[in-house]
């Protein structure tokens, strides 16, 4: 990462201090040995990091050893700090061990965070680089710990900077850290707001989607946009707003919002089924506020782009006419944002929809899941089948969907419905019994009907609709 912050090497210094103290002459050597005890224990307990098995001496050594490379750093040919063997085991271990709650908080007595930073601001080296931004990450898995980390605002900074590296697992790592922290109530504000003054992180990571095909990082970054478009409805906004010819800092152009999410689904659709629903979910989301709608219904827009991929997932990937009903309950989720964003295009240009084989097969797709709901439904007893919400939200938008396509269907339509077998006898009497819940009498005699509003909230829950934990502490990776 070509990057350097002011003082770096006088952090590490007054980090240094830290070891040393305030102390004689005299005192300026290692410390005497504990004394002996019959079986050790003591030594061990005083060693020891809280209640874990941790040595505070092997942890302090290691990260002494880590001021010394900021401080002296040893440079191979291309100005890259040099790391061995035995010095990415030790940082590895130390990622490994920030998992725990006293090993995070005893790096964050010890001002790691600092040490880290100056690290990652001179090394150069990405695999130094990924290994500091991970045991960062695993500190801010916790409430104190991340509270402490989100108020440097130098840290913050190089963090957001770090979205403009080349190396996969360093943004990966960077993703998943940023993440965790807006997760995280009493800080999310703090992230939001920087996020929001550094123009460089939407440009970067509309890049990542639109050119990465590194799976893990395209479903994390996918996750880290899903949760800031979720928490912020104006920052959402901006990024929509945003126009390909206008510059960001580094002078790049902006790249469009939608374009770079569909062509990320597009690349995870055969290989991370829960990837492609959170950039599914991210699409959904863009539906539920007027600029988004404005964005697909315009002419160069992209929301034919959007209805034909998803008419294809839905038809070819998702609901095959032989695939057993396990199938739909397996892929519900997906269906559930699919089915939302199909309705909500649903109309915006007559032409998406013209009496294709797309637009038949669609319709035949959301019979078969209505036939499959009720069949469900049918056989199902157990408390959880019947307050499963995904289950519920879908057969609630599949209804909907419905109730808008009855609205336009043509008698040709129904005929070519009938003529290949989308349409039977008892697809009708099922897809007829779920529409009856979207009508409801306006007066007390019943003699009108009105079609009920249909509901659509933004998110699902507080995790959103993925069931994500907040918390996403990580092992490191030593591939």
């Amino acid at each position: 990462m070509d990057c350097s912050i002011d003082g770096a090497e006088d952090v590490a210094s007054e980090t240094c201090s830290l070891q040393r103290g305030d102390r004689p002459p005299e005192m300026e050597r290692n410390p005497s040995p504990p004394p002996a005890t019959a079986d050790g224990d003591e030594a061990e307990h005083t060693d020891a990091i809280g209640d874990t098995v941790y040595s505070k001496h092997w942890l302090f050594s290691t990260l002494s050893r880590l001021i010394q490379m900021v401080t002296k750093p040893p440079e191979d040919s291309e100005g890259q700090m040099q790391l061995t063997e035995d010095e990415e085991e030790d940082l590895c271990r130390v990622w490994d061990m920030a998992m725990d709650k006293d090993v995070a908080g005893f790096l964050q007595e010890f001002k790691a965070p600092d040490i880290l930073l100056g690290v990652i601001a001179k090394s150069g080296n990405p695999r130094l680089t990924e290994i500091c931004v991970g045991i960062l990450g695993n500190i801010a898995c916790f409430p104190d710990t991340c509270l402490t980390l989100s108020q440097n605002e130098d840290l913050g900074a190089v963090l957001l900077l770090l979205f403009g590296h080349t190396d996969p697992p360093t943004l990966l790592e960077t993703s998943r850290l940023i993440l965790t922290c807006i997760s995280q109530k009493h800080v999310s504000s703090l992230w939001l707001q920087r996020i929001r003054q550094q123009t460089s992180v939407s440009s970067n990571l509309l890049f990542i989607m639109s050119s990465s095909t590194n799976t893990d990082l395209l479903e994390k970054v996918g996750e880290l946009v899903d949760k800031l478009f979720d928490l912020d409805e104006e920052l959402m906004k901006s990024w929509i707003t945003a126009r390909p010819n206008e510059e960001g800092d580094d002078g790049d152009g902006c790249l469009d919002l939608a374009p770079c999410l569909l062509e990320a689904a597009k690349q995870l659709r055969s290989e991370s089924p829960n990837g492609l629903e959170v950039y599914l979910h991210v699409m959904q989301l863009l539906t539920t506020i007027n600029e988004g709608l404005q964005m697909f219904a315009s002419s160069e827009g992209p929301g034919k782009a959007v209805w034909n991929f998803l008419c294809e997932v839905v038809c070819e990937d998702l609901c095959q006419p032989n695939d057993l009903g396990v199938v739909l309950q397996e892929h519900k989720g997906t269906l559930v944002q699919a089915f939302s964003i199909l309705q909500a295009l649903y109309g915006l240009q007559e032409q998406w929809r013209s009496k294709d084989d797309t637009s038949l097969s669609l319709t035949g797709t959301i019979l078969r899941v209505i036939q499959y709901q009720s069949e469900h439904k049918e056989e199902s007893s157990s408390k959880e089948d019947a307050q499963d919400e995904q289950f519920l939200t879908l057969s609630e938008i599949t209804s909907e969907f419905l109730s808008d396509i009855c609205f336009q269907t043509s008698k040709d339509t129904v005929a070519a419905l009938v003529k290949r077998s989308y349409l039977t006898e008892k697809t009708c009497l099922t897809a007829f019994g779920s529409l009856l819940p979207n009508y409801l009498t306006s007066n007390a005699g019943g003699n009108r009907i009105t079609r009920r509003k249909p509901t659509q909230a933004r998110g699902a829950d507080a995790n959103g609709i993925h069931g994500r934990p907040d918390c996403n502490c990580y092992c490191r990776n030593t591939t």
